[in-house]
Protein backbone atom coordinates (compact mmCIF):
# COMPACT_ATOMS: atom_id res chain seq x y z
CA UNK A 1 0.00 0.00 0.00
CA UNK A 2 1.75 3.54 -1.36
CA UNK A 3 0.70 6.09 1.49
CA UNK A 4 -1.07 9.30 1.07
CA UNK A 5 2.39 11.56 1.25
CA UNK A 6 3.90 8.68 -1.41
CA UNK A 7 1.11 9.37 -3.56
CA UNK A 8 1.71 13.52 -3.08
CA UNK A 9 5.20 13.25 -3.49
CA UNK A 10 5.20 10.97 -6.68
CA UNK A 11 2.84 13.69 -7.82
CA UNK A 12 4.82 16.63 -7.32
CA UNK A 13 8.03 14.57 -8.84
CA UNK A 14 5.74 14.22 -12.48
CA UNK A 15 4.76 17.66 -11.69
CA UNK A 16 8.16 18.92 -11.92
CA UNK A 17 9.49 16.50 -14.25
CA UNK A 18 7.09 16.82 -17.18
CA UNK A 19 4.14 20.17 -15.69
CA UNK A 20 1.75 20.32 -17.65
CA UNK A 21 1.81 16.86 -18.87
CA UNK A 22 2.30 14.85 -15.80
CA UNK A 23 -1.31 13.60 -15.52
CA UNK A 24 -0.95 12.29 -18.89
CA UNK A 25 2.09 10.45 -18.06
CA UNK A 26 0.67 9.14 -15.09
CA UNK A 27 -2.52 8.05 -17.11
CA UNK A 28 0.09 6.12 -19.18
CA UNK A 29 1.64 4.42 -16.81
CA UNK A 30 -1.69 3.50 -14.99
CA UNK A 31 -2.89 2.18 -18.54
CA UNK A 32 0.30 0.06 -18.45
CA UNK A 33 -0.11 -1.45 -15.27
CA UNK A 34 -3.58 -2.32 -16.00
CA UNK A 35 -3.01 -4.46 -19.32
CA UNK A 36 -0.21 -6.53 -17.11
CA UNK A 37 -3.26 -6.91 -14.52
CA UNK A 38 -1.59 -5.06 -11.55
CA UNK A 39 -5.41 -3.11 -10.67
CA UNK A 40 -4.16 -1.95 -7.56
CA UNK A 41 -0.91 -0.21 -9.14
CA UNK A 42 -3.15 1.24 -11.86
CA UNK A 43 -5.29 2.67 -9.08
CA UNK A 44 -2.66 3.88 -7.06
CA UNK A 45 -1.72 6.06 -10.06
CA UNK A 46 -5.17 6.83 -11.38
CA UNK A 47 -5.26 8.84 -7.42
CA UNK A 48 -1.36 10.58 -7.84
CA UNK A 49 -3.48 11.87 -11.36
CA UNK A 50 -5.54 13.67 -9.58
CA UNK A 51 -3.25 14.70 -7.22
CA UNK A 52 -1.20 15.91 -10.04
CA UNK A 53 -4.27 17.83 -11.47
CA UNK A 54 -4.73 19.23 -7.96
CA UNK A 55 -0.84 20.61 -8.17
CA UNK A 56 -1.33 22.16 -11.65
CA UNK A 57 -4.65 24.15 -10.62
CA UNK A 58 -4.83 27.46 -10.20
CA UNK A 59 -5.20 28.55 -6.71
CA UNK A 60 -8.99 29.38 -5.57
CA UNK A 61 -9.82 33.17 -4.35
CA UNK A 62 -7.22 36.20 -3.71
CA UNK A 63 -3.71 35.71 -2.89
CA UNK A 64 -3.91 38.75 -1.00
Amino acid sequence: MVSAWEQWAVANHYVTKHGEDAPLQLAMRADELLERGDLTGSRTFIAIVKKSEELLAAPAGLLN
